[in-house]
């Protein structure tokens, strides 16, 4: 026991007045540390009462985080309007605008929609719901249809138009949507920058962004050309690698930018489509959710991801889903349920018959066949099982309707093999795409291209 100078110990009765001193002062410490923990506590028990206080006056009930550009305070769960209830093919306005308010009631406060969404009625719709006292409280995200668009007026022309449609003076989040390689190239020749400079300057729109669905490369290029405040991908537990996936989420956060996240449900397939291999594994979880809580909170776990959109349209989803943006919090899984997680992705890929990971190590093809889509779009009609939804999207994206870009059919193959020693998973990729364009491009392929261009408006 080390001394001070100025005092003794004799006889083990008569103590230092050094450790006397360090003695009070270790114990007042100690006193200080218990009263922090105690206030923590307290604080802790005071939000939690006043949370519970919040849910039984039907008050609001989710998380936030913050946009990294410019520090608005967002919901992590964010309304996708694409996905309304319908009721005789038209949007079922009494029932959709109830669950539209009842979102925004229990704390949602950002609502993506877009020029096309119910072919073009969803931006009415939505305007009218928000001018019910609503508006004010809200984030509206809209986008631009990059693969109609042909001039630069067109543009100011769809944007005023937007506008009277959503009934207000300005779009707080505009993105360009469903930007590809080929689609930015076209935006830039047409003048979108000019065109988004000036649409911000005279406060039409207040936040510029774009959607993604192409390479992870193509992603960065397009991050990199201009400073964009946020940007929207697919992206959820089977998608790590597909698109911008993990390695596009990680840069774009390095360049500051906010990350909304869409279809994290895989459009619903990771919830309706349950082999019974899968259901297995998640009945296996020590923790009793649902599937699709569990992939909610996958996404939610990774702390550069601002909002998740859902296109919930059920109220037990609705539920569901304000119950889990209550409680999911960036890095809070444990590492048991990160591995069931991985579990479940890796037996979804086994059941996947082409066993493609969307890598992307095989492209560019020299004959042209985009082979991740063609594998992509045959692995989900078999989970899926619905062949028509299967053909239109076979004949919407191997068909270049979505990216604007020449078809990539699987028939364009010429069995060259160049693709073989490039595979990481070793497929064989010509017998594949022999399967895929047996299965796809039979007479009816020229049918499947003409409701492509319909349903996604394309001329």
């Amino acid at each position: 026991m080390e001394l001070l100078p100025s005092g003794r110990i004799s006889d083990g009765c008569e103590l230092h007045p050094g450790l006397i001193f360090k003695d009070k002062e270790k114990k007042r410490k100690k006193r200080e540390k218990n009263g922090k923990r105690g206030e923590r506590e307290e604080k802790k028990r005071k939000k939690q009462k006043e949370k519970q206080k919040e849910r039984e006056q039907g008050g609001k009930r989710i998380l936030y985080r913050r946009m990294p550009g410019n520090g608005d305070r967002l919901s992590i769960l964010g309304l996708g309007c694409m996905r309304l209830p319908v009721k005789e093919g038209k949007i079922d306005r009494e029932r959709a605008k109830s669950q539209v308010q009842y979102l925004i009631d229990h704390g949602v406060n950002y609502i993506d929609t877009a020029w096309t969404y119910h072919l073009g009625e969803n931006e009415p719709f939505l305007g009218s719901v928000l001018a019910d006292g609503y508006r004010e409280k809200v984030k509206i995200a809209t986008k631009l249809p990059s693969w109609t668009v042909k001039s630069r007026e067109e543009m100011d022309r769809i944007l005023n138009s937007q506008l009277e449609r959503l009934r207000t003076d300005h779009i707080d989040y505009y993105l360009l949507h469903n930007l590809t390689g080929v689609l930015w190239d076209k935006m830039k020749d047409l003048g979108v920058l000019d065109f988004l400079e000036r649409a911000k300057a005279d406060g039409r729109i207040i936040n510029a962004g774009f959607s993604f669905h192409d390479s992870v490369e193509d992603f960065k290029t397009i991050i990199d050309a201009y400073p964009w405040t946020f940007c929207q991908i697919q992206y959820n537990f089977l998608d790590e690698k597909n698109q911008a996936g993990t390695e596009g989420l990680e840069y774009a956060a390095s360049k500051g930018l906010g990350i909304i996240v869409m279809e994290p449900l895989r459009g619903g397939k990771l919830t309706t489509l349950m082999p019974p291999e899968i259901k297995t594994i998640w009945e296996e979880a020590e923790v009793n959710h649902t599937p699709a809580e569990w992939a909610l909170r996958w996404v939610w776990n990774h702390p550069e991801i601002t909002v998740v959109l859902s296109g919930m349209n059920e109220e037990s989803h609705i539920e569901e889903n304000l119950r889990t943006a209550d409680e999911a919090y960036p890095n809070s899984m444990t590492e048991k349920e990160l591995q069931l997680i991985s579990r479940v992705e890796q037996k979804y890929r086994t059941l996947m018959n082409t066993g493609c990971t969307g890598c992307r190590y095989c492209m560019p093809c020299t004959s042209g066949v985009d082979i991740p889509t063609c594998f992509e779009v045959y692995d989900n009609l078999y989970l899926s099982g619905n062949e028509n939804e299967g053909k239109l999207m076979y004949a919407a994206k191997a068909g270049g309707i979505i990216r604007g870009d020449i078809p990539g059919y699987a028939s364009r193959c010429i069995q060259c093999k160049e693709c073989l020693e490039k595979c990481p998973q070793h497929l064989n990729i010509p017998e594949l795409l022999k399967i895929v364009a047996d299965k796809f491009e039979g007479p009816d392929l020229e049918t499947w291209k003409a409701a492509a261009k319909q349903t996604f408006r394309v001329e």
